[in-house]
């Protein structure tokens, strides 16, 4: 069984994951997907591979990530 805590902090997690979703897509339009699958490698400490044709915006979606994460970003 959970515990209240457990509860909590899962649902803390769930809020602050939908809050970063809403900032990123006031820049990223149409990519709610991606952000989701990029916050869930973000938080499984996994690695995320961005395939796609060029100008599909897959550098700035990143260096969106990381200014709304308050994290460096470098190419």
């Amino acid at each position: 069984m959970l515990q209240q805590d457990d509860v909590q902090s899962a649902e803390m997690l769930r809020d602050a994951c939908q809050r970063v979703a809403e900032q990123m897509s006031k820049v990223i339009v149409g990519q709610q997907e991606v952000v989701q699958q990029l916050l869930i490698a973000l938080l499984g400490q996994g690695h995320c591979l961005l395939i796609g044709v060029p100008g599909l915006a897959k550098t700035l979606m990143v260096r969106t990530l990381a200014r709304t994460l308050s994290l460096q970003f470098n190419r």
